[in-house]
């Protein structure tokens, strides 16, 4: 027996098949859902409506019946076109997460480092030259033994793909208005970014995070892994000063005083 939730099954079915896809198609796939459950039973009243509110409702509904899974039915845009998109993520990157991918660990890692350039990019150009890219094989962590024959190769495979764009040097238009950034600040209050912003000499090195960020994520990664045996030395500190106590007030009414001064020094290397 059908029932409403069968619509929210049957979207999902639906998008489960598909990657990326248009807020257009994304619309269009639940009313062929709410169609096709009203198929079966037509007596089924079924709350639909084509305007933003509701949609946007449903897609709530739908990312909370997904939250248990670490799944996402997420809201994005594309950056080359600009147009509005909706995708199935998975916010859980770990080592199961990484299986349900046709890539090698060490294909991911040579993917991360190149988004990392990417990132870096000087003047907010956000791209890096291929042959740059090649070159950052020798840098993914953990090391691999990819040569870079086998890079050109991934590399080929991530833009044909569609995580990677190429760059055709074409244009230098604005996504969204179409309109051609300036060359220079001084013609309009504005200055190219992405590729119209890159300049000659800009992978003459390398770009890497500054020290001081990856000494902070490797300083948060070891405090995360020493809190469980911090605390588990403090809770065995306390019981043995709370047990050398007890053994002491059997044996002389004075020993207290000794035993305060004696746990302090605990109490103080419990903090450390």
């Amino acid at each position: 027996m059908v029932s409403i939730e069968d619509v929210q099954r049957v979207f999902l079915q639906a998008i489960l098949s598909r990657g990326v896809m248009s807020a257009k198609l994304a619309q269009t796939l639940w009313a062929r859902s709410v169609s096709a459950v009203k198929a079966v039973d037509p007596n089924l009243d079924i709350p639909y409506s084509d305007s933003k509110d509701a949609w946007d409702a449903f897609v709530t509904k739908i990312n909370r019946s997904l939250d248990s899974l670490d799944l996402e039915f997420r809201h994005l845009h594309d950056e080359s076109s600009g147009i509005e998109t909706y995708a199935l993520v998975n916010r859980k990157g770990d080592d199961v997460a990484q299986m349900a991918t046709e890539y090698t660990p060490a294909e991911i890692g040579y993917f991360k480092a190149i988004i990392e350039l990417i990132m870096l990019a000087p003047r907010e150009s956000f791209c890096v030259a291929s042959t740059v890219a090649l070159r950052e094989v020798s840098n993914i962590k953990p090391k691999s033994n990819m040569s870079k024959t086998q890079a050109e190769v991934v590399l080929g495979s991530f833009v044909a793909k569609g995580w990677l764009v190429k760059s055709k040097r074409r244009h230098n238009a604005c996504p969204s208005c179409r309109s051609e950034w300036p060359a220079t600040h001084a013609e309009k209050p504005l200055i190219p970014v992405g590729e119209g912003a890159a300049r000659d000499g800009d992978d003459s090195k390398r770009r890497a995070r500054s020290e001081d960020s990856e000494e902070e994520e490797e300083e948060e990664e070891a405090t995360q892994s020493s809190q469980p045996r911090t605390q588990r030395t403090r809770w065995a500190k306390k019981g043995k000063a709370v047990q050398d106590e007890s053994m002491d007030d059997d044996n002389e009414d004075h020993i207290p005083a000794k035993v305060e001064k004696s746990s302090q020094p605990t109490r103080r290397s419990s903090r450390k």
